[in-house]
């Protein structure tokens, strides 16, 4: 509940200048000829639930929201024990209420449109009335920014995401067959065998408000890498979310499977998601329409944040980043255990982790340029996290950063001499270091353990998302895999 007494759900729907937004929107419903609307919220896994509604019922549900089950946080899914997890079916709905400035038309289809959706417990709940739902990954990272934002003098993140995925080919029973290119990393050949896919994302990315700067083929069979620029933390998670949606829609215009698993093939690299991280005061929004003549969406959709102090940029004539850089870098080596578990997600995840000859980020050390290290300055003003797969929510792992980046600021940590050397060459020469979880029950329990990571995940979230990923974990644990079948199957005792 707000300070006055009024609920959050309907202080966030009072809010000075929503009407006129709401009002906009409308506007660009008519003028689009728009029919159709996703309302859109984030699951604890980072996929994309919500609801469709009619265009002629814009207004009603911006005042409003919609109702969905609370356990659609969590996708609906049940555990092994046949509970529904984080929310029984006794519980009540919450209610989403549509971020205006999120507004885009779908330019696959366009009828339709998309908005995202901030998320409140239902009005009519005996405790906390219209207060926000803590199982809101999105809404926690605007609410973690905003305070991280207010605590340091105005100071906000900007990342950039790298979204490596793989494009396959479907077999005869629809299932996976292999990768559509071949394993040839940067070959501009296998880079244009899937023009048609790369030139359809990038059209789509445009139209909906991602600047594509930059793109290559990997080292894995059909792997891409299609880059869109940096900005604010929230703007450049609803980017990366908007980017899955529109490598989805892609695959089903191509007949391919559009894949953001892990690791799917041995032997190969896997798809990573290195972040790459600084922290910024001021700066303003910039617009820019990518082509299209008139926006087929808000104007927020396509302003980007540039400009401004980036506190991580070196001192002069020095090369190490600022004080505030290397607190920042202190603090995510201090909580890298617990970050991984954030990170990398899913059981699949940690076959990444176990292949160290493809470059994986096994350990808690920092370089320059340093490729076996977890944290890598890959240029002067920033830092990359590499202990960071394709599965990964965004919005859980930008609130987990925050957290990390605080706490190095507040107890001034020091990430200690940058690392230079082939960190395996290091530990063989005596180096000792800390080595990231090797598995997803590992990495659990070393979140349970940090106070610090674990406050990312305020209230009911924490309790989601571990029921969520020990009966995940639990699940790997009680499965025959075909691993076990052909080691054991003709052994005699």
């Amino acid at each position: 509940m707000s300070s006055q007494g009024t609920s959050d759900l309907e202080t966030y729907v009072r809010a000075d200048g929503r009407d006129e937004q709401v009002r906009q929107v409308r506007d660009k419903i008519d003028a689009l000829g728009i029919t159709y609307i996703y309302y859109q919220f984030i699951s604890v896994t980072g996929r994309v639930v919500g609801k469709g509604i009619p265009a002629d019922h814009w207004e009603r549900t911006a005042e409003r929201g919609f109702q969905l089950v609370y356990g659609a946080t969590a996708n609906l899914f049940m555990d092994r024990y046949d509970n529904y997890i984080g929310y029984g079916p006794e519980a009540s709905e919450l209610v989403g209420i549509p971020d205006p400035e999120t507004f885009v038309q779908l330019p696959w289809d366009g009828r339709l449109a998309r908005v995202f959706c901030t998320l409140f417990r239902n009005r009519d709940e005996l405790e906390n009335p219209g207060g926000v739902l803590t199982a809101d990954c999105r809404g926690n990272l605007r609410r973690i920014h905003e305070q991280f934002t207010q605590d340091h003098d105005g100071t906000h993140m900007r990342h950039g995401a790298e979204p490596e995925m793989m494009w396959l080919q479907k077999g005869p029973d629809g299932k996976p067959a292999d990768g559509f290119s071949k394993p040839y990393c940067y070959h501009i050949d296998q880079f244009e065998s899937l023009r048609p896919v790369v030139m359809k994302v990038i059209e789509y990315g445009r139209a909906m408000g991602l600047d594509m700067i930059q793109g290559d083929h990997e080292d894995a069979p059909g792997q891409l890498e299609l880059n869109f620029t940096f900005d604010d933390a929230l703007a450049t998670c609803d980017r990366l979310t908007t980017y899955r949606q529109i490598c989805a829609q892609v695959a089903r215009e191509h007949d391919l499977i559009a894949c953001f698993m892990c690791k799917p093939f041995m032997g190969v690299s896997a798809s990573g998601c290195h972040h790459n991280l600084s922290l910024w005061r001021g700066g303003e929004d910039v617009l820019k329409p990518l082509g299209n003549e008139s926006l087929p969406g808000m104007e927020d959709v396509f302003l980007h944040r540039e400009g401004g102090e980036n506190l991580f940029d070196p001192l002069p004539g020095r090369r190490e980043p600022a004080p505030t850089g290397l607190q920042c870098i202190g603090g995510v080596i201090e909580h890298l255990p617990a970050l991984t578990a954030i990170g990398c997600s899913t059981v699949n995840s940690y076959r990444r982790l176990w292949e160290t000859g493809f470059w994986a980020p096994v350990y808690s050390d920092w370089g320059y340029q340093n490729r076996t290290c977890g944290l890598r300055v890959s240029g002067p003003g920033r830092f990359e996290y590499r202990a960071v797969d394709a599965m990964v929510n965004p919005y859980l792992m930008a609130g987990a950063l925050l957290k990390a980046f605080d706490d190095g600021i507040r107890r001034d940590l020091d990430p200690g001499e940058p690392e230079h050397r082939n960190i395996y060459e290091a530990i063989e020469e005596g180096k000792e270091v800390t080595k990231l979880p090797t598995t997803l029950g590992e990495a659990l329990d070393r979140l349970e353990q940090d106070e610090v990571i674990r406050s990312s995940l305020p209230g009911e979230m924490y309790d989601v998302y571990m029921h969520y990923k020990r009966d995940e974990w639990e699940r790997f644990l009680a499965t025959v895999t075909d691993w076990d079948l052909e080691t054991y199957w003709d052994c005699l005792p």
